[in-house]
């Protein structure tokens, strides 16, 4: 705790939401530490504690802090890419108070010792409050079966090859089969590597003008249905990461009407953004999945309206400006997408396809509880992480301005509405829109 913030801490007049019990109306909020101690409509009835330290709050919207399930930190191994300190400033300025790394750093999150090297950092910056998920198999080779069982003592909250498809079916089998004896997630990245080869882009008439190998849409499509088959087969939990196709939303609501143990997110890239946004060689929009058509970006929102898709996540994917700045074909794949997150996720609401709680629940309180996470709600005796919005500011995405080290953002130059001005983490205040600075 900064010895400039007092214990105890008054938000008053702000516009409380609070997704997991619909509490949507204006009022105030009382924090004492780490903790919320109080929150409601006529909490001081207009007279805080005069112990407390007030802060007007009146015009914002205050909501739990957002959870992201699904970052890339880099650390260790590419820090010259992003580091947990820079993730963690990139984190707070988007309004993210947890998040989840994948295992894909170097060396590889498929020990104990590496997955305990990750929480000592984040503990040591006191940014943003950092998990990992655990290697689903050793080096991410997806051949030989990771320590499940001592990754899950060691905090992982789920299994996952990362940005790598579990491909062998009797591997991915297992992996289901031994994480649901934890009642652990498998996360997949759904892509059959044997079918998106060479490719950069979506395949399709676009890719075929300019001249770029495609990645079939098939190549997401045949994996989910497969995995749906080993789900079945197993009992485990899968969630699907990313996903960017029509077909995909069906197969997954399919699965739930089955029964099966099965969730999935989406990232903003996807509900935003179609393949043309690849344009004239775009580098910063070559992502994995890439961007898909506008029949099916109009899906992916069609599947968070009807809660098909249960999360939005950054799917942030930091890259260098050497990675990106490249001819396509040879450009890395991946995307910056913490500082965009809330703002790119609000045009869901400002296009009136979701509600405020609605689209703040897939950001919040829903992926707290498949992570098994106490966060994403505001109530007495919850974690004070908190941020407070803007959701009809107007600013335009640059960036070169990004506190993330990557500035590689398909947003680029993107018109958004909606801006935090403060993130709270246990009662500090990590980020302030008005200083623009961290001050812990």
């Amino acid at each position: 705790m900064s010895a400039a913030q007092p214990t105890k801490i008054a938000y008053t007049g702000a516009r409380l939401l609070d997704p997991e019990t619909g509490l949507d109306a204006v009022g105030d909020i009382l924090t004492d530490g780490e903790k919320i101690v109080g929150i409601g409509p006529s909490l001081f009835d207009g007279t805080p504690p005069s112990d407390a330290n007030v802060i007007d709050v009146s015009g914002l919207c205050a909501a739990p802090g957002l959870v992201d399930m699904r970052v890339q930190i880099r650390e260790p191994g590419e820090e010259h890419k992003e580091s947990l300190r820079s993730a963690g400033e990139a984190a707070v300025a988007g309004g993210v108070t947890s998040m989840v790394c994948l295992p894909n750093t170097d060396p590889v999150l498929d020990d104990e010792a590496t997955l305990e090297f990750v929480a000592r950092r984040a503990r040591l910056h006191a940014l943003t409050k950092v998990y990992a998920y655990g290697a689903a198999t050793k080096g991410l080779k997806g051949k030989e079966l990771a320590e499940l069982g001592l990754l899950a003592d060691a905090g992982a909250l789920g299994f996952t090859d990362g940005t790598v498809g579990i491909a062998d079916t009797q591997v991915m089998r297992r992996v289901l089969a031994y994480a649901a004896t934890y009642n652990l997630m498998v996360v997949q990245h759904p892509e059959d590597s044997s079918l998106t080869g060479n490719g950069v882009m979506n395949g399709g008439e676009t890719a075929t003008r300019l001249g770029l190998s495609g990645i079939p849409r098939e190549a997401e499509i045949i994996m989910l249905e497969r995995d749906m088959r080993l789900v079945e087969m197993t009992g485990g939990r899968y969630h699907a990461a990313h996903i960017s196709t029509a077909d995909s939303v069906e197969i997954i609501a399919r699965a739930k009407q089955k029964g099966l143990n099965v969730t999935c997110d989406t990232a903003p890239f996807y509900a935003a953004l179609n393949e043309l946004s690849v344009g004239d060689y775009r580098t910063f929009a070559k992502l994995s999945p890439p961007l898909r058509s506008e029949e099916d970006r109009q899906a992916i929102v069609e599947g968070l309206k009807s809660g098909v898709i249960d999360v939005i996540a950054s799917d942030h994917a930091p890259q260098d400006q050497d990675s990106k700045r490249l001819p396509f074909a040879q450009a890395a794949f991946g995307g910056s997408g913490l500082e965009t997150l809330l703002a790119v996720s609000l045009d869901l609401v400002h296009n009136e396809d979701l509600t405020l709680l609605e689209t703040l629940a897939k950001l919040t309180s829903i992926p707290a509880d498949l992570l098994g996470l106490d966060a994403g709600r505001l109530r007495a005796g919850a974690s004070a992480d908190l941020v407070f919005f803007d959701p009809d500011i107007g600013w335009k995405v640059i960036g070169d301005n990004f506190k993330s080290k990557s500035k590689n953002t398909p947003f680029d130059g993107r018109p958004v509405q909606g801006k935090i001005l403060r993130t709270v983490i246990d009662g500090r205040t990590v980020f302030d829109a008005k200083s623009d600075a961290n001050p812990v």
